[in-house]
């Protein structure tokens, strides 16, 4: 009876953690919150009227996300990103996004295809990185999810948030329309059944789609991989 009431009473905050970790990520890749800026606590729970152990496990959720470090005596603070992270997260998503999607393959449907397409031809027309990087990730998702690994799916999904801080510190002052051939090439592959290209290609997309500057400390400027 003791667990049961326990479980009950922690539901809500599970809830409450999950949304404060999602919108804390999104402020976090979209740059709102600088790197090694600290999450204070204590403002976060009133924030969001509510009490610190949401909160805290919000912190560990962003944490597992690579998107903030805890340090002793320090809190809990924004994770910087490297060029050397860059590539990791670059490699990283090339392995396991051609597992997913060798898995994905024999259950794409001619629908699932064709909301790719149209996902692609949105990111083609978005005029900010925002909407490019929702489009993107919505092309992603559609042709992996149905790999039917939830586990992986996960993994791949923390790495795209992972991506999206690159390009937003990339692209965020310098965009420009652009047409990805990439997600067309990949989609003529799987349409023709050719799996072994459609993952290669996918693998070549996520290690390379671009180069831009990236902001380092104290404003200055490095070459670093983008990921899409």
């Amino acid at each position: 009876m003791a667990r049961s009431v326990a479980t009950k009473s922690e539901a809500p905050d599970d809830t409450i953690a999950t949304r404060i970790s999602r919108i804390l990520a999104d402020r976090i890749v979209s740059g709102t919150i600088e790197p090694g800026a600290r999450l204070r606590q204590d403002h976060i729970a009133a924030e969001f009227g509510t009490s610190h152990v949401p909160v805290r496990e919000a912190f560990r959720r962003l944490e597992a996300q690579g998107l903030a470090i805890s340090e002793p005596r320090r809190g809990v603070r924004v994770a910087s990103f490297t060029l050397e992270e860059v590539k990791e997260v670059a490699e990283m998503r090339a392995a396991l996004e051609g597992l997913a999607l060798r898995h994905a393959a024999p259950h794409l449907t001619a629908a699932i295809l064709e909301a790719a397409e149209a996902a692609t031809k949105a990111g083609d027309l978005s005029r900010d990185v925002r909407s490019w990087e929702e489009a993107n990730r919505r092309f992603h998702r559609l042709i992996l999810t149905p790999c039917g690994m939830p586990r992986l799916l996960a993994a791949i999904d923390d790495l795209h948030a992972a991506s999206a801080r690159f390009l937003f510190a990339s692209w965020q002052t310098q965009w420009e329309t652009r047409t990805d051939h990439d997600h067309r090439a990949i989609l003529a592959a799987l349409r023709q059944g050719d799996v072994d290209t459609a993952c290669a290609l996918l693998a070549r997309h996520v290690r390379w789609i671009g180069q831009r500057p990236i902001d380092g400390p104290a404003g200055q400027k490095r070459k670093a991989f983008v990921v899409g």
